[in-house]
């Protein structure tokens, strides 16, 4: 769980960054774009590079869903009976994020990929450059998907709020001493790249960038 969430972490940072440069034009976002597939030429072939880091994320991904699930048998297993006092609010309603949260953000992916990446459901098409199918992505006309976006991402921030912190208990760094510090920390990431991915949508969607 704490490698696989590791690893999607920093490609939530990256990728953060890399749609932030739609503010700097769309030649840079292009160049940005282009410079992803064209990584380690001419040592690897056009898109081997991103290719690998693309299977990296995926098996990521699923490995950690698997360990969730796994995690949860396991929990059912050791304790097959409930406990007799409830669970705090507070403690349920994380569970329910981590849980429905990490499925809604599996099935936004599914559809922001076949968006933006191939193009299928983008009114501009694959052929197009990667700046014009995002601004034609989240078009005014559009806004249905701009909301979809935002509430995904909103959910996005919740799961790593709750996930970083629960890391950083598992690995018993959370002490007395550091336990406001550290809580701060993991909301104020979540909260960075919740801001950080809605800026570009949302300024296209309201014609900040056109």
């Amino acid at each position: 769980m704490a490698v696989t969430g590791a690893v999607m972490v920093l490609f939530l940072i990256t990728h953060m960054l890399g749609n932030l440069k739609i503010f700097l034009g769309k030649d840079s976002f292009n160049e940005y774009a282009h410079a992803l597939r064209t990584l380690f030429e001419p040592l690897l072939p056009y898109r081997a590079a991103l290719t690998i880091l693309e299977i990296v994320l995926v098996v990521s991904v699923v490995a950690h869903m698997w360990a969730a699930i796994s995690l949860a048998r396991r929990a059912g297993h050791a304790r097959p009976v409930k406990y007799v006092a409830k669970k705090s609010q507070a403690n349920g309603y994380a569970t329910h994020i981590m849980r429905f949260g990490g499925l809604t953000i599996a099935l936004f992916v599914v559809w922001h990929l076949l968006d933006l990446t191939f193009g299928v459901v983008n009114p501009k098409g694959f052929g197009s450059e990667p700046a014009d199918r995002m601004v034609a992505g989240f078009d005014p006309s559009r806004w249905w998907v701009t909301l979809l976006y935002v509430v995904a991402v909103v959910m996005v921030g919740l799961h790593l709020r709750h996930g970083i912190w629960s890391a950083v208990q598992t690995l018993g760094w959370a002490n007395r001493d550091r336990y406001k510090a550290l809580k701060g920390i993991a909301a104020l990431v979540s909260v960075a790249l919740v801001i950080g991915f809605l800026a570009p949508p949302l300024a296209i969607t309201f014609g900040v960038v056109k």
